[in-house]
């Protein structure tokens, strides 16, 4: 099952939770149809929405304790949306933003605390262009694949097999202000290595070598620097990748070995099929090859990445919900969008070798009791509580202001 694989000794290393400690749990949605791969939809649907009779606006909602027709609620920070109670609610659709709904699969959301039971608003509050969110994924018994995930974007946080993992922002404020790392810890590792360390360093490591037992995701720090430099070389090749490249640059095959549509895939697709003799990815009567098999077995939480990211752009909402309210025909973009994905895949897969020998043999440890000694744990409880962070005023329930 490519992917990096969890195995190498975990004895002397030290839990993520003692590195970055403020985390935050997954977003809690409460409904499915203000989630979608096209904004296009959300719009749609936010219009079928409003425009329903009154007693069919309640059940087009999909009502939970957390929130009904009648709950009020206050804004996102850095959001403009409506503050009154959704039986009131009028006006255009608050513009989707782009999320990451499970591992590299990016979609739209429509940024309303009314439709969301729990949205996290102190994720929101320190998400910006200079943000790098971690993902801890869930632990599922004897499944491979990476056990922290990294998004430039806010993270819904949710594993692809539904276990709840964790959210840990690299800052704790905005404008990549304050490290969200235990105190001391990075100067400690500086002393050790002789040379300045810095936060994006140690989130490059998590995810190079970050392994997962049942209870906690765990990392191993290296004494020896040339380890550690070889380490955070190659997690910032992964987060690269994880986050789609940077500004124009996105990740490329070379030549010979792209991927390219070699069949025109079908209006409404409804199956997607993988030829491994022929390295070909099979949508109805479409076909998409080159796709090496390390990309088509590439698996997150014991879930294959591209057939879950399949399946939730194909599967039909249920009738007369607002989430049926999705492209007549599988739109273009979504195309361009696979063939990245499989870009993506097929590179990460790559590193796979190198991650776990970086795992299995990282040398001395600086361990828990080495930062228990110098000082550096236990983590202060003031570092796993977000920072207070008010940058623009915030409308709270039915437009007065949020105090915080």
């Amino acid at each position: 099952m490519p992917g990096v694989t969890n195995d190498g000794p975990l004895t002397d290393t030290v839990p993520l939770a003692d590195l970055m400690p403020w985390s935050v749990a997954p977003l809690r949605l409460g409904r499915g149809w203000p989630l979608a791969p096209d904004p296009a939809s959300l719009k749609a649907r936010w219009q079928a929405f409003l425009t329903a009779p009154a007693d069919r606006r309640g059940e087009l909602l999909e009502p939970s304790r957390a929130r009904t027709l009648h709950t009020a609620a206050a804004q996102l920070p850095g959001q403009r949306a409506g503050t009154e109670p959704l039986a009131r609610a009028a006006g255009p659709c608050p513009e989707p933003v782009r999320v990451l709904h499970g591992p590299f699969d990016e979609q739209w959301l429509i940024p309303d605390q009314r439709l969301i039971d729990a949205a996290r608003p102190e994720l929101w509050r320190v998400a910006d262009d200079h943000q790098l969110f971690l993902v801890e994924q869930g632990y599922v018994p004897d499944a491979g694949g990476p056990a922290v995930l990294a998004s430039a974007i806010l993270p819904e946080g949710r594993s692809p097999a539904g276990r709840p993992g964790r959210i840990r922002p690299l800052y704790r404020r905005p404008g990549s202000a304050e490290p969200n790392v235990t105190p001391g810890l990075l100067a400690h590792l500086a002393g050790g290595y002789g040379r300045p360390v810095d936060a994006e360093e140690l989130a490059a490591w998590v995810l190079a070598a970050g392994g997962r037992d049942a209870k906690e995701c765990r990392v191993p720090l290296p004494a020896d620097p040339e380890v550690w430099a070889r380490g955070v070389e190659l997690g910032r090749r992964a987060m690269w990748l994880h986050r789609r490249g940077t500004g124009t640059e996105r990740p490329r095959l070379p030549g010979g070995r792209r991927p390219y549509v070699r069949a025109p895939l079908p209006p409404r697709p409804t199956e997607l099929l993988y030829d491994r003799a022929e390295e070909a990815l099979l949508i109805g009567d479409g076909r998409i090859a080159p796709v090496p098999a390390a990309a088509w077995d590439f698996h997150v939480s014991g879930v294959r990445v591209l057939e879950q990211w399949f399946a939730r752009r194909t599967a039909p909402g249920a009738p007369g919900t607002l989430a049926a309210v999705r492209p007549a025909t599988w739109p273009q973009p979504w195309t361009s969008e696979l063939l990245e994905l499989i870009t993506v895949l097929t590179l990460l897969a790559e590193l796979e070798p190198l991650q776990r020998e970086l795992r299995s043999e990282p040398g001395e440890l600086i361990g828990p009791f080495e930062l228990r000694r110098a000082g550096v744990l236990p983590v202060p409880p003031a570092a796993g509580r977000p920072a207070t962070v008010l940058n623009q005023p915030e409308e709270g329930p039915g437009g007065q202001f949020a105090f915080l």
